[in-house]
């Protein structure tokens, strides 16, 4: 849903962390339209706009391990 939204802070990673570093930004539309110092004012002050699911929040930070994330189950598999 999200995927040209997330392409674009992919492509231009680099530049905004020189902008935005530490901050996580909000985008829509391929571009940035805010920068926060949390992720819930991120998203509270970007659904003022937009509505949910049509913008992206990402934490602005360099190398590729800030945007990945994995995730473990605790099921056990029988």
């Amino acid at each position: 849903m999200l995927i040209k939204e997330f392409e674009y802070y992919l492509k231009n990673q680099t530049d905004l962390v020189k902008k935005y570093n530490g901050k996580f930004i909000v985008i829509a539309n391929e571009q940035v339209v805010g920068a926060y110092g949390t992720e819930l004012e991120a998203i509270s002050e970007a659904s003022k706009n937009y509505s949910m699911g049509t913008f992206l929040v990402q934490k602005c930070e360099p190398g590729k391990e800030n945007y990945t994330q994995t995730f473990h189950s605790r099921v056990a598999i029988v």
